[in-house]
């Protein structure tokens, strides 16, 4: 099983220096990824937020193993065009280590969508993700693209470059459990972040249900998270691939934040 440590860019690490510490920090502890929340607004008194991507950027620049990854995006927010060049630039930049975690975001207490004029019915938004990841990953394939959907259009265009990672930069697709529409959508791309699983039991649930729609588990990781501290052992043995340690999102200190990830991932008992 992998590791990632996985926390919002709010208030007291709202500093790309200290980001950038905080990254090169969870590559000395053992970390095999570093994930950050895709906001624009947060509830509960959070009042300083930054960019995931850009932030990204500024640690890859300063890091040479770790897997990085913004946790998730909603795309149905962002043009899959411009996420696609900001994609394979990061990918680039990182030598290959970019992880592309998508969901159909939340309105929240905080409305996030709806402040915006963004979409806000879930089906809206659950329809918008399946064409937006079409349009991303035709472009991400380098290839000639035409695509006239409902919602997105591409007519006749090629994006070079392609990402530096053998075989494509991986999708995870955000899923609550146990809905089973977004496990539908997962199981056509690389990975399912699973929110709100709590007994590691379902794993075996979750797992047989992507082998119905056709998944090839031995190339597709199962992405459970929990809080930093939990013990990930009953996770692994129920077939989970990765753990992402949750901190978080109230009252985000560095230097408390910073003592977190440099303790490192626990270990997997065998």
């Amino acid at each position: 099983m992998r590791q990632g440590v996985f926390f919002p860019p709010f208030d007291g690490v709202a500093d790309p220096h200290s980001l950038v510490e905080l990254g090169r920090t969870a590559e000395a502890a053992g970390w095999d990824g570093l994930f950050l929340w895709d906001h624009l607004l947060y509830a509960g008194g959070v009042t300083k937020i930054l960019d995931p991507y850009i932030s990204l950027a500024a640690i890859a620049s300063a890091t040479t193993t770790i897997q990085l990854g913004a946790m998730v995006t909603p795309l149905n927010r962002r043009r899959p065009q411009i996420v696609a060049r900001q994609a394979v630039t990061l990918d680039l930049l990182s030598n290959g280590r970019l992880i592309l975690g998508f969901g159909i975001g939340d309105d929240g207490e905080s409305g996030e969508l709806s402040k915006f004029g963004e979409a806000t019915d879930a089906k809206e938004r659950g329809a918008m993700l399946s064409e937006g990841l079409d349009v991303l990953t035709g472009l991400l394939s380098g290839e000639p693209l035409t695509h006239h959907g409902e919602r997105y259009r591409a007519d006749d265009v090629t994006f070079q470059p392609t990402a530096a990672r053998a075989g494509g930069i991986p999708i995870w697709l955000a899923a609550r459990w146990p809905n089973p529409a977004p496990i539908r959508r997962a199981a056509r791309y690389g990975g399912v972040f699973v929110i709100q699983m709590k007994d590691p039991r379902d794993v075996a649930a979750l797992r047989e249900r992507l082998r119905s729609e056709g998944t090839d588990l031995d190339h597709f990781d199962v992405v459970i998270s929990g809080f930093v501290g939990d013990d990930p052992t009953p996770w692994a043995r129920a077939g989970a691939d990765w753990f992402l340690s949750w901190i978080g999102p109230y009252n985000m200190n560095f230097a408390e934040v910073h003592e977190m990830i440099k303790e490192g991932p626990r270990s997997v008992a065998a």
